[in-house]
């Protein structure tokens, strides 16, 4: 049987690929969430807003990443009011929470394996989660992503693993 070892990259800001690609994953990050929002609650449950900030950010590196973790939430409140401005905040620090978790991982084990996709979305959403509650003061409503989004968090590991594993192995 044979193997094909997992490419990762780590793109600069100079490169205009890196813009390219970054813009791939930020059209994902647009549709993605208007398909789960055509179901009730299909945004807090689905965590959509996260998935090819994840995906990105593990393949391309943090810059692709961070570029997708803020343009994307900027530009669905902009277009579609999902998720409110006011949502946009938190939303945004966990996206750049998770950019970074994403970067550093892959860069630092140079592979996507189901526990080190979990540490990177336990710590975005663990350390998202207590920056939400400082913002917001309400703690109900910064857990709720682990009171609703499990399927979401679920979808981003195995989806995640798949995508970044089998879909786009160059």
């Amino acid at each position: 049987m044979q193997t094909t070892a997992l490419k990762l990259y780590s793109l600069e800001y100079r490169q205009a690929k890196t813009y390219l690609i970054a813009a791939l994953f930020i059209a994902g990050n647009i549709l993605l969430p208007q398909l789960c929002h055509l179901v009730p609650q299909g945004g807090v449950r689905w965590l959509p807003i996260y998935f090819f900030t994840l995906v990105g950010a593990y393949k391309y590196g943090w810059r692709v990443g961070l570029l997708t973790a803020i343009v994307s939430p900027l530009i669905n409140s902009a277009l579609f009011g999902m998720p409110p401005v006011a949502g946009l905040p938190a939303i945004l620090l966990k996206s750049a929470l998770l950019a970074v978790a994403a970067g550093f991982a892959a860069s630092h084990f140079h592979r996507a394996s189901l526990p080190l996709l979990a540490a990177v979305i336990l710590f975005y959403q663990g350390i998202g989660t207590l920056g939400e509650w400082a913002m917001k003061g309400d703690f109900f409503a910064a857990v709720q992503d682990f009171r609703i989004g499990l399927p979401g968090m679920l979808f981003q590991l195995f989806g995640g693993w798949l995508v970044i594993n089998r879909l786009i192995r160059r």
